[in-house]
């Protein structure tokens, strides 16, 4: 069960951070990473990334709310159809979406 605001508040005013930090980098120089996060970046973060452009400009050019977007970029949900085919496009070959957006500028 979750904790509430005043058992979080709790917990944190006993934590020494510094301490922590510090014993977390020592088993990191010994090797002892423990469990290791794999971020899986997907293909409309990528083709985001690629282009240079924020959550709200992309989902304003491929015409999907900004959540939608988001829900996309996450994972949550695949887009489909001709979102998926920009999305591939924008990925391999970035320099012809701002070729085509200069075109309509």
């Amino acid at each position: 069960m979750p904790m509430n605001e005043r058992e979080l508040q709790a917990r944190d005013a006993k934590r020494d951070i510094g301490a922590e930090l510090l014993q977390s980098i020592r088993d990191v120089k010994a090797g002892n990473v423990g469990k290791v996060n794999v971020v899986r970046i997907t293909p409309a973060a990528e083709a985001r990334q690629r282009l240079g452009m924020s959550q709200s400009q992309f989902a304003g050019l491929l015409g999907v709310s900004v959540r939608t977007f988001q829900d996309w970029e996450q994972g949550r949900r695949e887009p489909s159809g001709a979102a998926k085919t920009l999305l591939r496009v924008a990925a391999m070959r970035p320099d012809a979406v701002h070729e085509a957006l200069a075109g309509h500028a």
